[in-house]
């Protein structure tokens, strides 16, 4: 038997969230985000009465398990990866902390060209875990962090993952469409943009509309993409329609028959994102 939580008001669904007020499970579709965290219909003022106080003060297991940090582990372990990435490049590199570079960086950057040249098109996934300055990995890792842990407590860590690398590649085929053959291009934006869009789909999901904070963060990133200079947009918007069209895919047809329908489009989206590129470095010629 499942030890994964289900929602205290849809009792078939399971869920990674809790609510920060009285602890119960919720799924996505009764959660309602608030300044102080994520919420159930009762204790944001929506649908049934608020339960008893006393009640309310006793945590369940999940939310112990929230307290202790053990929620988010492929959020963390991403971050850490991304850190060890990080500093290998700067170990390589030799011009101190905030000039990665060597072998590593160098046969890992997302080059249209080296793709066209060499077929290296793992350079899809490596450029997800490059950065090009401590500025630059201290800002991604952040919003990974805040986001990320969000996103993967709503979803679960495989879904998590899926929505993370699906948007990495689609925001790898938007830099490669948007930009030079010999652009480089490196940072875990496109992936995180995704996570953006993940959290979009799910604020929409439990409040009906996307006049959210969701949205607000996503315009005003997008619009630092396209007024700061040498930032892919291109990698921005790619990685955030990827992921709002994987985390669709996969609540849409998480509850209905058969339920694998929903990874099967996101690995569609994969593929479809990779034929972008191939398309787009086969310009080259």
């Amino acid at each position: 038997m499942s030890d994964t939580p289900h929602c205290y008001r849809h009792p078939g669904r399971e869920t990674l969230v809790s609510c920060s007020e009285c602890g119960r499970p919720i799924c996505e579709q009764c959660m309602t985000f608030a300044p102080v965290g994520i919420k159930c219909p009762d204790h944001a003022g929506v649908g049934a009465a608020r339960r008893p106080a006393q009640r309310a003060m006793q945590p369940t297991r999940h939310a112990r398990s929230t307290i202790a940090g053990l929620e988010a582990p492929a959020t963390v372990g991403l971050i850490a990866l991304n850190v060890l990435v990080y500093l290998i490049t700067v170990y390589q590199g030799g011009g101190g902390v905030s000039q990665p570079g060597g072998e590593l960086f160098s046969k890992g950057a997302l080059v249209g060209a080296q793709i066209y040249a060499q077929d290296e098109w793992y350079r899809l996934v490596t450029a997800m875990f490059l950065h090009a300055s401590l500025l630059h990995i201290a800002l991604n890792m952040i919003v990974l962090y805040w986001c990320g842990t969000i996103v993967e407590r709503a979803l679960g860590t495989w879904r998590f993952l899926l929505i993370y690398f699906v948007s990495g590649i689609a925001g790898s085929a938007g830099a490669l469409l948007f930009s030079g053959p010999f652009a480089v291009t490196v940072g875990a934006s496109g992936a995180i943009y995704g996570i953006f869009g993940a959290l979009l789909i799910l604020e929409y999901r439990a409040t009906g509309t996307f006049a959210g904070p969701a949205l607000g963060l996503i315009v005003i990133n997008l619009a630092l993409s396209f007024v700061i200079p040498n930032i892919s947009w291109g990698g921005h918007v790619g990685g955030l329609v990827g992921g709002t069209l994987a985390t669709f895919a996969l609540l849409h047809f998480q509850y209905q028959r058969p339920r694998s329908l929903g990874p099967v489009l996101v690995g569609l989206i994969m593929v479809l994102s990779i034929v972008v590129a191939y398309v787009r470095v086969e310009s080259y010629v």
